[in-house]
């Protein structure tokens, strides 16, 4: 499957899942505008897109800061010309059981996450209406499993995945899929799951059929290209489990 033409913007992209995605899209063909807080990540990241897509680009930019997300938009539209896939993979968190989460503690999930999600997704529709482009957003497997330590960020995901479904009933008259990715990948948010949580960590991986840890480019990120691309062109509010089976129930 090719994104050749198709320009995306990938948030939290200077590493794990959003890196293998965004490397997913320039070996198929797409421009990309990365977003993410670390600079130095994101500098790096931006060199290795580079070798496939030359105008690759990194934004630096805090996704915590509301009042300015609309500037991403802007800048992918003024670089490339156009916008035709949003990804918002984006999202900070700390693992806590809920008897120790603090309101703080909750809120930046959704401050980074959520929040994010809907106003990048508000800002980009226009464009995105007029390319028929489309929207893949991110959310977790630990929200159906009710896993310990993710109450605030699981939570955060579900508002998300939420989102996404009343998007795609109300801008399939405009052409515009909206779909979710609910990946299980070896990123650095399962690395830290794993040190913080080792025995929940072990009991998932047991859990997966395919007895591996998604790759975050040729998993998370060939899913997320397909979900984009022509082939995907029928499917909308679609809740993708990239995880090797392990959600089994859902």
């Amino acid at each position: 499957m090719r994104l050749d033409g198709k320009v995306a913007i990938i948030t939290g992209a200077a590493r794990g899942v959003a890196k293998g995605v965004a490397l997913a899209f320039v070996k198929a063909g797409a421009q990309v505008l990365i977003v993410d807080r670390e600079e130095d990540l994101g500098r790096a990241t931006e060199a290795e897109l580079q070798a496939f897509q030359p105008q690759a680009t990194f934004l630096p930019f805090d996704l915590s800061q509301h009042e300015h997300l609309d500037r991403i938009v802007e800048t992918a539209v003024e670089r490339f010309g156009r916008l035709d896939i949003l990804v918002n993979a984006a999202q900070a968190a700390q693992l806590l059981p809920l008897a120790e989460t603090t309101n703080a503690a909750m809120r930046i999930p959704f401050d980074t996450g959520f929040w994010p999600t809907f106003i990048l997704m508000r800002a980009a529709y226009p464009h995105l209406r007029k390319t028929r482009g489309c929207v893949i957003n991110f959310g977790t497997g630990a929200a159906f499993d009710a896993l310990p330590t993710q109450g605030a960020y699981a939570a955060a995901k579900e508002a998300i995945r939420t989102i996404s479904k009343v998007a795609a009933n109300e801008w399939g008259v405009d052409g515009i899929r909206v779909n979710i990715v609910c990946p299980f990948a070896n990123s650095p948010g399962v690395q830290a799951w794993a040190q913080y949580a080792p025995e929940a960590y072990e009991t998932q991986i047991n859990k997966v059929p395919l007895r591996r840890i998604g790759d975050c480019e040729t998993d998370i990120g060939a899913a997320t290209v397909f979900l984009s691309s022509d082939a995907a062109g029928y499917i909308t509010g679609h809740t993708m489990m990239v995880d090797g089976g392990q959600t089994k129930a859902f």
